[in-house]
């Protein structure tokens, strides 16, 4: 199934002026000479291109081990049915040390018998912010138990980005590289 184009399109290399290349040069995720779609889309708004990336570049290299973002990340773009950012972060994921098993997994959710307790705590925290915008009273002591001050603020601040970015690719109609 084709999907339909993009309600904004990446900005072409022909029509960036120098603050467009000064910005995509520094991007996460671009390199190999392989630019993505989510930035070169949203480029196209430089004042808040620049905060976004730096607010998300924070996060992804914040004090939340590798292994525990990719699993809240990824049941977040899940729950958004955000393809794009499925995509990219199952690759990520991967290389954080999820199993395909376990990247399969994260669509069934927190009651799979099969996660262990506090990567189920984890999907259960994404579950909570998406439905009630807030971490349950159980959930948070649970995180509280391994976590410290920062990394637990990380944990909706960093599932709040993802939902930011579910909604913006998926209004826009950013598509999968090809």
């Amino acid at each position: 199934m084709t999907p339909p184009p993009p309600r904004i399109p990446p900005l072409p290399l022909e029509e960036r002026d120098e603050k467009a290349k000064e910005l995509l040069a520094g991007a996460l995720g671009v390199g190999g000479g392989r630019e993505l779609n989510i930035f070169t889309t949203l480029v196209r708004h430089p004042r808040l291109y620049r905060r976004w990336t730096a607010f998300g570049g924070v996060l992804l290299t914040g004090k939340l081990p590798v292994r525990d973002r990719e699993l809240l990340i990824l049941r977040t773009g899940h729950r958004c049915d955000a393809h794009y950012e499925w995509a990219q972060h199952e690759v990520l994921g991967r290389q954080a040390g999820l199993t395909d098993d376990e990247i399969d997994r994260i669509r069934s959710g927190p009651d799979d018998p099969a996660w262990d307790p506090f990567d189920a705590t984890l999907l259960r925290a994404a579950d909570e912010l998406h439905d009630a915008s807030r971490i349950g009273d159980a959930t948070w002591a649970a995180l509280a138990e391994r976590y410290d001050t920062e990394q637990l603020i990380e944990v909706p601040m960093l599932v709040g980005q993802y939902h930011l970015v579910a909604f913006t690719l998926n209004s826009l109609g950013v598509q999968l590289e090809t």
